[in-house]
């Protein structure tokens, strides 16, 4: 059998690029694979360490390459590219993966289950969904418009528009007939988004890690699901500040000869749960009032001198740093430091 210290891949749809080195000083060994060659090439490699961007179809070669015994790692591209020499192509990329896994300071990804991208093809169905919904009502809304029918904001307003348009004399029947098919496509949107939650519900229901984060204020089935499925291991972070930075909800640094300047949060990181936490946050501030103990006190007290929507952001960020402390201890919310009146 083959045998190397380490192999770097650029993946790719049809085609992949291979960079393996038998020693660190030694020569490189470098293939072009087609996709059905893949695993016949690392079943003939003694198993060792192997490299990959944590890009499309990653989580599937990491568990295939680590059912044969490989120690896969999967790395953020943005972390690859420091290592590019010069110039753009496969062959330099699998080369820049080689030698970047082989960093001691290197962060990685962890390898998710079958089970936890199921969760989070859920979520990202929902948000196409919840997307759907939204580019529907928008148009509907201009649409009618042009005929001078309108009203309120909220989506709990659609049927009554679609109700004043269709009664409109002044409403041309062409029109009417696509305002029908824009009210069906809503109500098929609306009965998927509804067919979706309770998916999303019953999954929460069966885990362990997502019902320790449901008992969060503010979080909920929807946040808790899609946490536990995008940090299976929650000790990758040295602590709950680490975690709240990968969401992108602390603030930009720009420091320098021992004089700390904070700015603005990051927004880096996972879009979607920073979005959530947020959208919560703004929920859970608004109910703010009807609650006591010590967090609704740091959240009085901020609010007296930050404005709202960055209170909002600060509650976002604790409530991260919550659940993290909870997946990395296993520690239930403790209720009494947070409840209602």
């Amino acid at each position: 059998m083959l045998k190397f210290i380490r192999i770097g891949v650029d993946l790719a749809k049809n085609f992949f690029q291979v960079h393996a080195l038998e020693t660190d000083d030694g020569r490189a060994v470098t293939k072009k694979l087609s996709r059905s060659k893949v695993l016949g090439f690392f079943k003939s490699v003694e198993p060792c360490l192997v490299g990959m961007e944590a890009c499309g179809s990653a989580h599937y070669w990491a568990r295939e390459l680590t059912s044969m015994g490989h120690q896969v790692y999967l790395i953020p591209p943005i972390y690859i590219k420091a290592y590019v020499k010069r110039g753009k192509n496969d062959a330099v990329d699998a080369e820049a993966i080689c030698e970047a896994m082989s960093r001691p300071g290197m962060r990685f990804v962890p390898i998710k289950t079958k089970d936890q991208q199921a969760v989070l093809m859920l979520h990202k169905s929902r948000d196409l969904l919840i997307k759907q919904r939204t580019m529907s009502t928008n148009a509907l809304r201009s649409h009618l418009l042009e005929f001078g029918v309108i009203t309120a904001q909220g989506a709990n307003r659609i049927d009554g528009l679609i109700e004043m348009a269709r009664s409109d004399h002044d409403v041309p029947e062409m029109a009417k007939e696509l305002i029908d098919i824009l009210a069906q496509q809503l109500d098929e949107i609306d009965a998927a988004i509804v067919a979706v939650d309770k998916k999303i519900a019953a999954v929460c229901a069966n885990d362990a890690r997502m019902r320790l984060l449901d008992l969060v204020p503010g979080v909920g089935k929807i946040i808790a699901s899609v946490v536990a499925a995008s940090v299976p291991e929650p000790a990758i972070f040295n602590s709950g500040r680490d975690f709240a930075a990968w969401l992108g909800l602390t603030p930009r640094q720009n420091s320098s000869g021992g004089k700390a300047k904070l700015g603005k949060i990051t927004k880096k990181g996972n879009r979607y749960i920073r979005k959530l936490l947020v959208l919560s946050s703004t929920s859970l501030l608004r109910s703010v009032a009807k609650r006591t103990g010590a967090l609704r006190d740091w959240i009085a007290a901020l609010l007296l001198k930050k404005p709202a929507r960055l209170v909002t952001v600060a509650i976002a960020n604790k409530l991260a740093r919550i659940m993290w402390a909870m997946l990395n201890t296993g520690e239930g919310f403790r209720e009494e430091i947070f409840m209602k009146a």
